[in-house]
Formats: structure tokens, sequence, C-alpha cells
């Protein structure tokens, strides 16, 4: 074993603990401990917990600290006194768990192994003990079929077909209904199969079964599984696992035993109503595997009144402690309650804003605490589709209601089939019995999730809500062969690539295309919205090119249009033509005319634009592509040519026109070549055209209705200052000529998306009113990423191996393209203290960037519509983060 500091402290005991303690005790194990304190020792199995700092020095080792061993035998011993048994012992076994438990909870993805100490000895005397041999029997081969699956990477299916076996030959449905000599049977058939997996007799020595399942946990963070969840919820690789070790008690001793998982209001919805799944006689990984179908939490108040009642107190002062809604772990053996896990509920977004706002209202939180529990990333489920509630189907089946939001897409069967269709553009359900850790690439690829088995604390349904992926779980008229590839309905087969459609609110299952509408703002959220801009310090606009847009925009909370991309303006299949004719023309006298044409339908858009925002500013960018993206490509026209020419056809020599231009027009980097105000040097009466018909559309909206917005003229691509001073000359002599007024109609600014302009943004900053980042090409051009090939070719390695922990087109590049940010700021600042800055790039609309461009000091940021009450709730929360 590897050598370390002897004074390191690599094991705490639960009573030694507390929430502080997060980030050396994982989230269980500071919760745990946390649990002692606020509700006594006698509520919560005594037990200890190995730090995750072990856990990163076994990474770095390749082994276990030296003196871990020695920690874990004493920290074992403390418990063996509180206990009063000894783990293993033959007369009365003391048996624990060993359970992960990462700093941020990822459910699923970690290693757990229940009943440890168990051996051919230790259960004669559980049974003797307890008076009870088929639970003995049950616990045992539990322990053997969970330390092989976890210690030792024996499938789990190998263990689930002989118990569906033994079941069949008995003539039983249920787990429950097998008996004593038949579990004895499994136990050592599942020992038969550890030895013909491994080559070696399953270990009878506790301590060593202990050492095994440590090690087991730590790899287990190591997994291909875990990476993927720590890739997709951004959690560090370097924080490592903590291990838990805890008393076991015992939810499958009979009818007066049973372990459920319940939340303090509903996980769906927030409601203030408890929720949660239980199953009697059974223990917790029955209720979260998904492979036995729950009673709702409900019913425990029949079966069990007083334990009942005792949970739904603690879940009150578990809630009232944390500040937060609670999702706990419990088991109930023989009538007494134990609470084995407490942490902050992961819900979809709708129970986070109703929990938000009812937090508020009960006392339990202030406005700007309750809007720090809610996670922004999750808020875009509250914008997705739902069922038309005009639309008519037919009901192919019902389930439980797992994770809110409708979808529909093909059938797959296979996290692997599912993520080969999402890099093909294919939508899809994933459709499993139930699924498992390994399935977590599946649910980031899939637009929804339908097993049928589990309850709405199954795998599946956790994961969906964390991921905010519409599902349905327990879908019992669903038989899943995953074998065929195939899902039977009664006497119907739906092959894989079948069109499916679920209702993850309703738990509706149906082969009907249904019509999918967009969901509204609810009353919450809109309270939620409200208090968001009360808190917030940055501006929110949206990137609106249509009036339509404009509208959805303003509807959802944007205060102005930060960027309109009038380049979209010519892509319309009525104006191509007239774009391609000013492009071709042999003159400027044949491009002004062909510009004259353009002109009203320019014009039309803009004043569509302002009638739709009203007195909201709306920041207009001039023309920015080449211009060879608005002709036929190459091989399109020599195709068209030979053509002509075989057919003689009168336009052959347009054809051969057009062709030579765009032989003129080719460039061997077009995106670094002649684009931006590139064209407004080269071709002015483009530019010009554009000014005159933003000056023509104010004008004409203030005669006809009166207030009109702040038009920001904004020139893209600039590298240099002389570049800005020209283009707002033009638009300055342009738009005087027109009527309107530099600096109170209208002011002229510039994008910055270029190194050198963020490098010398105190010169450029002579001649701006204000500056937008463009980080979409400010990312391209500082970190020399092309973002269509970095997606499809590398990014995908460059994640794996740690180079970057996320896509920097997704959120911003804090050490590099950050700075070049924070840079032009702070220089263009000192040149004109009165410069307004904004960001118009898809970073405008991700949490973590916005964060970042408050403490950057930015007036604004700006993204798509959809994403604009998002980008409303993350500015107040890094307000509130700020302040604090």
């Amino acid at each position: 074993m590897s050598s370390t500091a002897a004074a390191t402290k690599w094991v705490y005991d639960f009573a030694e603990g507390s929430r502080d303690m997060r980030e050396l005790l994982g989230g269980k194990g500071a919760n745990v401990a946390e649990m002692v304190r606020v509700l006594g020792p006698e509520r919560v199995p005594a037990g200890f917990t190995i730090t995750t700092a072990a856990c990163v020095a076994y990474m770095a080792a390749g082994d276990e600290p030296a003196e871990l061993a020695g920690q874990v035998a004493e920290a074992l011993a403390r418990l063996e006194r509180v206990a009063g048994k000894r783990l293993g012992d033959a007369d009365d076994p003391l048996l624990v768990s060993v359970r992960s438990g990462a700093r941020q909870s990822m459910p699923g993805m970690l290693d757990t192994v229940l009943n440890l100490g168990l051996n051919d000895r230790s259960v004669g005397g559980l049974a003797q003990r307890t008076d009870n041999e088929r639970f003995a029997w049950d616990s045992y081969r539990r322990f053997v079929q969970m330390f092989g699956n976890v210690a030792r990477s024996i499938p789990g299916e190998v263990y689930e077909q002989e118990i569906a076996a033994r079941k069949r030959e008995r003539g039983v449905r249920l787990d429950t209904e097998l008996e004593t000599a038949d579990l004895r049977a499994l136990a050592e058939r599942f020992q038969a199969l550890f030895a013909e997996h491994t080559g070696e007799p399953f270990p009878q020595d506790p301590g060593e079964q202990l050492r095994q399942a440590i090690r087991a946990v730590f790899d287990s963070w190591l997994g291909q599984r875990a990476a993927d969840y720590r890739r997709i919820n951004r959690i560090p690789d370097e924080w490592g696992t903590a291990v838990n070790v805890q008393q076991m008690v015992f939810g499958n001793k009979g009818d007066r035993s049973g372990s459920g998982v319940a939340f303090s209001r509903d996980e769906l919805t927030g409601a203030p109503q408890p929720s949660g799944d239980f199953l009697a006689n059974a223990q917790g990984e029955d209720v979260v595997s998904g492979v036995r179908n729950t009673q709702d939490i409900g019913t425990l108040a029949t079966l069990m009144p007083e334990a009942h009642g005792e949970l739904m107190t603690v879940l009150t002062t578990l809630e009232r402690h944390y500040h937060d809604m609670q999702d706990v772990e419990f088991t109930i053996e023989e009538g007494r309650l134990y609470m084995l896990q407490t942490r902050n509920a992961k819900r979809p977004a709708q129970a986070a804003v109703r929990f938000a706002v009812d937090a508020v209202a009960e006392g339990l939180l202030d406005r700007s605490a309750a809007l720090e529990t809610i996670d922004c990333d999750r808020l875009d489920a509250l914008l997705h589709p739902t069922f038309d509630p005009a639309a008519e189907f037919s009901v192919l089946a019902t389930g439980v209601s797992a994770s809110p939001g409708a979808a529909k897409g093909e059938i797959v069967f296979t996290a692997v089939d599912a993520v080969q269709a999402a890099e093909q553009g294919r939508e899809t359900i994933l459709v499993r019995p139930f699924t498992e850790a390994d399935d977590v690439a599946g649910f980031h690829a899939a637009r929804g999730i339908l097993t049928s088995e589990g309850g709405k604390a199954s795998h599946a349904a956790l994961v969906a809500r964390g991921m905010g992926r519409p599902c349905v779980v327990g879908a019992s008229e669903l038989e899943v062969d995953l074998e065929a590839r195939v899902v039977r309905v009664g006497d119907r087969e739906l092959a894989e690539g079948t069109l499916i459609a679920i209702d993850g609110s309703s738990g509706v299952v149906t082969l009907d295309d249904v019509a999918l509408v967009e969901a509204r703002v609810s009353e919450h959220f809109q309270t939620v919205l409200e208090w968001s801009d009360q808190l917030r310090r940055l501006g929110v606009r949206a990137n609106a090119d249509t009036p339509e847009d404009a509208a959805k925009a303003r509807e959802l909370g944007a205060e102005g249009v930060g960027l309109c991309r009038t380049e979209h303006m010519f892509m319309a299949a009525d104006r191509v033509p007239k774009m391609r004719a000013m492009i071709l023309a042999d003159s400027e006298h044949e491009r002004r005319d062909a510009l004259a044409e353009l002109l009203p339908l320019q014009q039309e858009d803009f004043e569509g634009l302002f009638e739709a925002m009203g007195e909201r500013p709306v920041t207009i960018r001039l023309l920015d592509p080449p211009l060879h993206e608005f002709l036929p490509a190459e091989s399109e026209l020599i195709g068209a040519i030979e053509v002509a020419r075989v057919e003689n056809s009168e336009q052959l020599a347009e054809l051969e026109h057009t062709l030579e231009r765009v032989h003129a027009l080719a460039e061997t980097n077009p995106m670094l070549g002649t684009r931006g105000c590139r064209l407004g040097v080269l071709w002015p009466e483009i530019y010009e055209m554009q000014v005159e018909a933003i000056a023509r559309a104010t004008q004409a909206v203030r005669e006809r209705s009166g207030p009109v917005p702040h038009v920001e003229v904004m020139i893209p691509l600039v590298d240099y200052e002389r570049e800005l001073e020209l283009m707002r000359e033009l638009v300055e002599r342009v738009a005087s000529g027109q009527g309107l007024d530099a600096g109170v109609d209208y002011t002229v600014g510039t994008m910055i998306e270029l190194p050198r302009a963020c490098f010398v943004a105190n010169l450029i900053a002579r001649h701006a009113d204000f500056f937008s980042f463009g980080t979409n090409d400010l990312t391209q051009t500082a970190l020399g990423f092309s973002r269509d090939d970095v997606e499809s070719k590398f990014l995908a390695t460059y994640l794996e191996r740690r180079i970057v922990d996320r896509s920097p087109f997704e959120t911003i590049d804090e050490p590099g393209v950050g700075w070049l940010v924070r840079l032009a700021a702070w220089v263009g600042r000192e040149a004109r203290p009165d410069l307004k800055l904004g960001i118009c790039g898809e970073h405008g609309g991700d949490p973590d960037s916005v964060a970042f461009f408050h403490r950057a000091g930015l007036d604004y940021v700006s993204c798509s519509p959809y994403r604009v009450p998002i980008a409303r709730v993350a500015a107040a929360q890094a307000a509130i983060a700020h302040r604090s």
C-alpha cells in the first residue's frame, strides 16, 4: 500500500460529522451525521464515513492509503460496541451497508452493498436470533448477489435470470412468494456463479468482504457511467466519493417491516404534500432499482399508521432544518422507523418554482434564498411542449408520471442507439423494462424515457427528473423484449423505430403523432420571474430577427432586442433572387439598382420588428456573412450548366456568369475573409441601403403608432479602429439625411468578436457608443476552433481526456475567452466611461456564463427568446451571489 502523512484522518464516526463537512464526508455522510444531531442517534443507525480525501489518494496512488485499514478497523470496533454485536458473528452478527456518497448527489451512478457480514455461519445465527429463517436466507442471497455484481462486476442479469427461473419453477410471480428453501438454493447458486465468474470462492471473512466493498465503491467513481454523469452535470472528476459504512436495519423482516423513499413535498409539482414510494417486507434496493412496482407512500398510513405519522414529523423537521425540500430514504424494522439518508431533493422545474414561492409564503425562506434553491438549467423544462389539449389520440398504455413534459420520437432500446440517433439528428424515446446507471448517456440523448417497471423513486424517474427529460415509468401493460427489440402490448408488436409519444405529466403513452404545444409561464414561475427582475442588475434582451421572434421574446420578458441578424431577412425564397442580383452586378450602378429593390423589403422587416418591441431598444447588426453564402454552390452550378448546354437553354449565359462570380468570391477561409465590416468598406452602398431602411422604418412607425425603439446600429467584425470610424461616418451621413439625430434616435457601436479588438478596445471605444460581445465568433477566433468541426470531430475526445470540462460554445471559457471579455470591458470603459456593454452570443442564455458576465461588469445579456426566463433568474442568482 502507498504511504501518506501519519496525521491524516481518513475515517469519521457519524457523531463526529456535520453538514458543514460536505466536501470531506460527501453529501450522504455529512447529512447522515447531521440527522444524528437533529433527530437523535436512536433514529439513525450508527456508522462511520471514509472521506473523499481517501478516495482521491486511492485514485492518485492506485491503492488505499497506508493507515486506512487500521482506521477502518478502529471505527468498526467502535460501531460494534455501540451495536452490541460483532461483524459476521456466528451467533448474533452485525451486518452493515457500504454506500457511496459524493459531495453532490449522483443517484444510481455509484455502488452500494447491503447485508455485508453474512457468511455460511452467520446466516444461521441471524436466523436463530430473529427467529425468522426466511428473512436470514433472503438477506444472504441479496448480499451474495449484490457483492458479486458490485465488487466483482458479475452482470446483474445473470442473477435475475436465476431468480426468474426459480419463480417459474415454483409457479409464483413475486420474489416475496419464494420460500426459505428457494432462497437458500438461490444463495448457494449465486455462490457457485461467483466462483464460475471469478475463479475464487465467495469470501467468508467479513473483514475481506468489507475491504473489497470499500474498494468497489472507490472504483465506481472511476466507472464509465459515473464519468458520463459527471460530464453531463459538470461535476469535477477530482472530487472523489466518500464511503459510508452503516449498521443494517431490515425492511424485509415481514409485514410490519418495509422500506421506502419519501419527499417532504410532491416531487413532481412541489405541492406541500409529502409523496414517495413504499414496499412492505422489502429492502431499499427493491424500491429504487425499479424491478418491483411500488406502492404510494399514502398506503403506509393504513399498513403502519404509527410509523407513517413519525415519518411525516421527520419530513417536516428536516425540511425546516435544511430550509429546502428533502428527499429521504427510510426503513421500518418491525414497526420501528429508521432514517438512512436525507438530501435536498432533485426536482423538476415546476416543482422547483412552486417550492420557492410556497417557501417564501410560509416564512421558510426569503426571496433571495428561495431563488437560490432553483437550478436555472432545469427551467427550460417549463418551456417545453406538452400534448395539445385539443388533440384526439388513442391511449396505448398508462404508467406513473415520473418527470413532466411531453416528447415523441422513434423507439430505441439502448443508450448507445439513443446517442447514435441524436448524432444523426433523429429524436428518440428510450424504452426499457427498467433503467440502470449505465443508461445515463441515453437519458441525455433521448427526448424522453419510458419503462414498463418501477415507480417514482426508480432510477429512471430520478435521473429523468434531474435532467429535465419527460419520463413515464411502471407502464406494466408493456412487455419490453430487449433481445427481440420489440415492445408487446396485448397482441401488438412495436418494432424499433416506431414513432411513440409520452406525456410525463399524466403517464400517458400513445402511438399517435400528437401535436405538441408550447408551455405557458405558470403563476408560480411568473412570481419567480418578478422576484428575479427586482433583484438582478443585468438587463436581459433577446436575439430576434422577425416580428414573431420579437413578440415571443417580449412575452417572455425581454427588455429589448440584443441582436437582429439582418442577413436572415435576405434568406427568404422571394428575396434570394434580388440578393443574388445585387451580388452579381457588374457595376456600382447595377448594384445600387438591385439594392433599391431590397430597400422596401428591408424597411418592411424593420417596421414589423419595431412595432413588436414598442419603445424597447433594438440592436441591428448590419450584413455580416460572406456574400458567397447567398449564391448557389459551385457543384450545383456546374451540374446546371451541363444540363443547360445539352438543352441549349437560354439560361446558359446567366448560369456561366453566376459561376464566374462564385469563383471570384471564393476564399480559402471565408469566415475570416470578406465579411462583416469589410463588406461595408468594399461596397459601402450595401450598408447605406440598410441604414436607410432603418431610418425610414423608424420614421414610418413613429408616424403610424408613436413610440419607436431606440435603435443601436451594430457594425460587425471590427478589427481596427479606422474600420469603425469609417462605418460610423457612413451611418451618421445616411441617417441624418433621413432626419434621424445621432445619440437621440440611434447610437452606433460594434460587435467585439476578434482578439485584436479586445486588445485595442480603448482605441475602438473612441468611435463606439456600445460594445456587444459576439462570443460565438470570439470563441472560435480566440481558441482557433471551427465550431462546426469541433463538435463533430474532437470535442468528445477532449471531454473524455479532460482537456476541457465542457464545450466552450455552451459555457464561456473564463480563463481564455472570458479574460478577453474582461480586458475589452476594462480598457473600453477607460477610454469611454459611459460605454454600454452587452453580449449577444449563445452564452447569454447559459446560467454559468451569465454569472461570469455579471462579474465582468456587463450591462446586459441577449439570448434566444426561449432562454430569456432562464437568463432573468440566472442574472438574479448572480446578483445574490455577488452581494454575499
